[in-house]
């Protein structure tokens, strides 16, 4: 399968539009029909994430892959490793991601060493990306490791983001975990985009419309949204309308 190049100047050329854009997250342990993802296509989605924190199924995976690029072949598949076995060498690229505020180095310097050889013999894009887990953290803060950021700490995050726009990583993620009863508040995404002038990613607890258009006018400029796809795909249309309206 033929590679997309450059899927990180792909992505600024999208942000250059002056719209948000949204990333669907799917999960390779979720058997994710053509119609699904043909639906996220039509409904605007911008590309794909694959990626969960738990078990990888490859071939699951592999499929996933298969039906996106069946439906549309230029639609950037990204791999989000939850771990090193999360990077897929048939996605166009991998964010190459750093735990920042997690309390064991694995996740922030460990497994990004382990996987770089491998990253690099598969040829894979990397974009790096500073991931920052926010209260209430769910999954990925359990098992990262992670001390999530409280949600009334917005100068925290700011800090946090500010020192992953100076260690030179490409795109900063606020993360409230998969699942997640709330959404990255919009106070501390106006402060960090205000603070940072590097992109910034915002996934976890977005379900409605409303929440979307809510956090793109705040300054993310990517949305992520992951359940809703397998919850209640319906609504996709309207939450990726909401952003692309702004």
């Amino acid at each position: 399968m033929a590679k997309i190049n450059k899927i990180e100047e792909h992505i600024r050329r999208g942000l250059r539009k002056g719209k948000p854009l949204h990333f669907t997250l799917l999960d390779p342990e979720t058997l994710n029909t053509r119609e699904e993802i043909e639906k996220c296509i039509n409904y605007g989605t911008d590309a794909f994430m694959l990626g969960g924190s738990l078990r990888i199924n490859d071939e699951y995976a592999k499929n996933i892959v298969k039906a996106i690029k069946s439906v549309k072949q230029s639609m950037p598949v990204i791999s989000f490793p939850g771990n090193v076995n999360g990077v897929f060498n048939y996605a166009d690229a991998v964010f190459f991601m750093s735990l920042l505020n997690s309390t064991n180095p694995y996740w922030i310097t460990g497994a990004q060493a382990i996987s770089a050889f491998d990253i690099k013999a598969k040829k894979i894009e990397a974009i790096s990306l500073a991931y920052i887990i926010i209260e209430p953290g769910e999954t990925v803060a359990f098992i990262g490791d992670a001390k999530p950021i409280p949600r009334k700490k917005e100068e925290i995050a700011c800090a946090y983001a500010l020192s992953a726009q100076y260690m030179g990583f490409k795109f900063v993620y606020f993360e409230a975990g998969s699942g997640a009863e709330e959404s990255v508040p919009s106070k501390m995404i106006s402060m960090a985009k205000k603070t940072i002038n590097i992109p910034l990613i915002v996934g976890g607890g977005i379900r409605t419309p409303q929440a979307a258009r809510e956090k793109a006018l705040a300054g993310a400029d990517i949305i992520v949204t992951g359940n809703i796809v397998e919850d209640n795909i319906g609504i996709l249309e309207d939450i990726i309308k909401a952003i692309k309206e702004i």
